[in-house]
């Protein structure tokens, strides 16, 4: 005889853990992953201008670098030996100038160490302005 004839049957219980488990592995994978962009990746396009050459303007040093590493500072070369001596003719240079700029003008053959000398030269001579010269390409 049965005498259960109507027994309580079980609720059914769903157990969410496994799932939230498997839910933060993915989490994780995916995460770990993504790459994330970088500001040195950024494409932008440059506004561009056609100027006419712009007049010596009294308060620049005019420093230029050749392919053989040869400097000359407002047109009088200048022998390279160390930084600290180069800041002192950039100081020679300026002479009473108030805040000059540094203008470079470097070969497209010139060593980026050369470049490098001179931004280092005008930081311990005291000149925070500093500016690099190109050229148009001719048509």
């Amino acid at each position: 005889m049965n005498f259960q004839r109507f027994h309580a049957r079980e609720p059914l219980e769903m157990n969410l853990i496994p799932l939230i488990d498997v839910l933060l592995v993915i989490l994780i994978f995916l995460m770990i992953t993504t790459t994330y962009s970088k500001f040195a990746e950024l494409q932008i396009n440059l506004p561009t201008a056609d100027a006419q050459k712009q007049l010596e303007r009294p308060n620049e040093i005019n420093i230029t670098v050749s392919s053989a590493g040869q400097y000359t500072v407002n047109r009088k070369p200048v022998v390279f030996r160390e930084v600290t001596g180069f800041s002192d003719e950039l100081r020679r240079a300026a002479g009473e100038l108030k805040d000059p700029v540094v203008v470079i003008n470097a070969d497209a053959n010139a060593t980026h160490q050369s470049v490098i000398h001179i931004m280092e030269a005008a930081r311990l001579a005291g000149y925070g302005h500093i500016s690099f010269a190109t050229q148009t390409q001719s048509k």
